[in-house]
C-alpha cells in the first residue's frame, strides 16, 4: 500500500519541528512504515526535502522546492507531484485546511480520499471569529464539499462525527472514528522530583482561557510552569506579573521533552473554553498525572470526573477551587493518576491506534 499524505494548508515539517511536534506527528506514519505501507508526505516547505529526509527514512518528502508563491504552489500541488499522485493507493488529508487541494488530487487521478480532521474546523472558526464571519462560513462550505465527496471522513470524537452527520446528512456511513495516539512507552510514569505543582501545555491562544488561570492562581503558593508560545503570550506574561505569580514560561519544547516536565509535575491543567480531541491531555494522563480540564466539549469526553480527571468551570473561581481541594489532598490525586494511565493505555496507545487506521485504509483500497 501506498499512502500520500497532503499536510495542513501552508505548514511544513519545519512548522512541526519548530513548535516540538515532529517526532509527535511522524510516530504514526513509522508505524505505517512498520506494517509495509509506503509513505509520501507533500508539504507546503521549500527546504523540507533537503532538511529532514535524513531525519525520515523511506518517507517521500515532496515540498514547493521551487518556491513559488503559495497560492500558485497550492494550485499546481496536482500537476508538480504528479509522479507520486498517479502511483500512490489512496490519499490522506492532515487536516480540513488544505484538504481540498488534496480532493482535487484524488479526482484528478481516481484514487479514494480519506479526509481526516483532528478538530472540527468550523467550529474553531466560529468560537474565534464568529457565526456570521465570512471564515466561518466558508469554513462550513470547504467542510460541506469535501465531506460530501472524500471517499471517506476520519474524526477524532463521537461530538465531531454527530456535527457532520447533522449539517451533511449524505456523509451516513463515510464517517469513522480514530481517536489522537499517544506514545504511552515515552509518556509514561517515572519516578522523579516533582518540583512543579502546576503544569499547562499548548498554545497561548484566547480559546485556552489562561487569564482565568492566571486569575485564578492570585494569592496560591504554588509553582506553575506554563509550556507554549502564541498571540496572547506577552499580554499573559504582564498580567501575571502584575499578580505576581511564580509561573515560569517555558516557550515550546519538542514533544519528545514533554514527558520530563510531565514527570517532575503534581498536576496537569486544562482550562480551556473549546478543544478537539487534545494531545497534550492525552498525553498527560498517559504519563500519570492527575488532570483537571474544564467542563468544555473536547475535554469532557475525555475526562469522567473523580474518575480518571477532575471537571472545573472556566471561571477563574471554579479552577482555583479545583486545583486547591487536589493540591491538598494526595489520595485523590494518586487515584485519578492511576486510572488516567489505565484510561489512556485502554484508548490511546499508538499500537491500538494504528489497527484502526490501517483497517480503515484497507477497507478503502
Amino acid at each position: 500500500m501506498h499512502l500520500t499524505l497532503f499536510f495542513t494548508h501552508k505548514t511544513s515539517l519545519k512548522d512541526w519541528n519548530r513548535v516540538g511536534m515532529l517526532d509527535r506527528e511522524v510516530a504514526l506514519y513509522r508505524k505505517y512504515q512498520e506494517n509495509g505501507v509506503k509513505v509520501s508526505f507533500i508539504t507546503f516547505g521549500h527546504k523540507d526535502r533537503r532538511l529532514y529526509q535524513d531525519r525520515l527514512p523511506g518517507i517521500e518528502i515532496l515540498c514547493n522546492e521551487k518556491k513559488l508563491p503559495t497560492a500558485l504552489y497550492t494550485k499546481m500541488i496536482p500537476l508538480l507531484h504528479a509522479g507520486t499522485l498517479r502511483k500512490t493507493d489512496i490519499i490522506k488529508s492532515n487536516q480540513t485546511p488544505g484538504a481540498l487541494t488534496a480532493l482535487k488530487s484524488a479526482q484528478l487521478y481516481n484514487k479514494p480520499m480519506l479526509a481526516r480532521c483532528g478538530y472540527m474546523h468550523s467550529e474553531f472558526t466560529q468560537n474565534e471569529h464568529g457565526t456570521n464571519s465570512l471564515l466561518t462560513r466558508q469554513a462550513l462550505a470547504d467542510e460541506a464539499k469535501l465531506f460530501s465527496i472524500a471517499t471517506a471522513i476520519e474524526v477524532t470524537t463521537p461530538m465531531m462525527k454527530e456535527s457532520i452527520l447533522k449539517r451533511i446528512p449524505c456523509t451516513a456511513g463515510k464517517v469513522t472514528i480514530v481517536p489522537n495516539y499517544v506514545d504511552t512507552d515515552i509518556f509514561a510514569p517515572k519516578e522523579t522530583v516533582k518540583d512543579i505543582d502546576l503544569l499547562f501545555i499548548g498554545r497561548l491562544t484566547p480559546l485556552k482561557n489562561l487569564f482565568a488561570l492566571l486569575d485564578a492562581l492570585q494569592g496560591v503558593k504554588i509553582k506553575t510552569v506554563i509550556v507554549g508560545r502564541g498571540a496572547q503570550e506577552d499580554a499573559l506574561k504582564a498580567r501575571a506579573k502584575e499578580l505576581e505569580l511564580n509561573i515560569e514560561w517555558a516557550g515550546n519544547i519538542p514533544n519528545t521533552e514533554l514527558p520530563r516536565y510531565l514527570n517532575r509535575s503534581k498536576l496537569f491543567i486544562l482550562p480551556s473554553l473549546y478543544e478537539g480531541h487534545p494531545k497534550t491531555l492525552i498525553e498527560a494522563m498517559a504519563a500519570g498525572l492527575p488532570v483537571i480540564g474544564a467542563n468544555s466539549p473536547g475535554i469532557r469526553e475525555i475526562i469522567t470526573h473523580l474518575k480518571n480527571g477532575w471537571l472545573s468551570g472556566t471561571d477563574a473561581a471554579s479552577i482555583r477551587e479545583s486545583i486547591m481541594e487536589l493540591s491538598a489532598s494526595a489520595d485523590i490525586r494518586a487515584h485519578l493518576a492511576k486510572n488516567a494511565r489505565a484510561f489512556a493505555l485502554a484508548n490511546y496507545s499508538l499500537d491500538h491506534i494504528i489497527g484502526q487506521e490501517l483497517s480503515l485504509l484497507e477497507s478503502l483500497i
